[in-house]
């Protein structure tokens, strides 16, 4: 009998130790301060549980295309309990050597004769920005309300990382004209804040470094392998001259998103 008691009393304990249940739970739950952001590679796969926040890709990977889970995707971010549902949307510049759908003969929102021109390539990531839009609006009606982030990544076509224009100052400032198209563009489609999602080198590699052309945007930092890293990266001077507010890490096999 009192064999029996003692071996109670010390189950109980571990039972109720602090520490061990606060362990558990904590390997079981996402930071209390992450999202998850999911796009077209995502399409089929069994997403995080009750996330705190989700942000969804609008693309199939380059401007002008459509993630084809968008609206599946959507709906899973608004199960988000903490932070509120966000788009992103890929950007490129190509260039007319290399797009079928360059500009030419537009009049607005800047004239674009066609040519490899700031103006036009101001047109190319205007027009890719509002067709990132549309898409989102097809989904929810009110795409206006969230924040958007611009997706500037090497992956995509810029004119400095093709050979047929290389790293030039013309080819900066074309890319540079591109991306503030895009900003542009989702302002007037009255969003109201509009970040910009890279690294440091890309955007170096892409833009050749902005000043303070876009200081204006808050900054989502990209991927880094574990949360310590990007945490890390809040403190981080921004390579926009921005604030950083997001930073990414793997986390599960998923993109997790630390909130600085």
């Amino acid at each position: 009998m009192n064999t029996r008691r003692i071996v109670l009393v010390a189950l109980l304990g571990v039972a109720l130790t602090p520490g061990a249940a606060l362990a558990k739970t904590h390997t079981q739950s996402p930071p209390p301060s992450a999202t998850y952001d999911v796009s077209y590679p995502q399409c089929g796969k069994t997403l995080p549980v009750a996330p705190t926040g989700g942000i969804v890709g609008v693309n199939d990977g380059i401007v002008l295309s459509a993630n084809p889970c968008l609206s599946t995707e959507w709906a899973w971010a608004q199960s988000g309990t903490t932070y509120a549902p966000a788009f992103y949307a890929n950007t490129g510049n190509p260039g007319p050597t290399y797009s079928k759908h360059w500009p030419t003969g537009q009049t607005s929102p800047r004239a674009c004769d066609g040519s490899n021109s700031a103006d036009c390539a101001y047109d190319y990531g205007w027009n890719a920005a509002k067709d990132s839009f549309a898409d989102a609006s097809a989904v929810t009606g009110t795409a206006s309300n969230y924040v958007w982030w611009l997706d500037v990544e090497t992956g995509n076509s810029w004119e400095t990382l093709e050979s047929a224009y290389g790293q030039t100052p013309t080819a900066q400032v074309n890319d540079r004209s591109a991306l503030a198209g895009a900003v542009d563009a989702l302002h007037d489609a009255h969003v109201g804040t509009v970040g910009i999602y890279s690294t440091s080198y890309q955007w170096g590699q892409i833009t050749g470094g902005t000043g303070t052309q876009f200081s204006g945007q808050p900054v989502w930092v990209a991927g880094t392998s574990t949360l310590s890293k990007a945490k890390s990266n809040c403190s981080s001077t921004s390579f926009t001259g921005g604030q950083v507010t997001l930073t990414q890490y793997a986390q599960s096999g998923f993109d997790a998103d630390w909130h600085c």
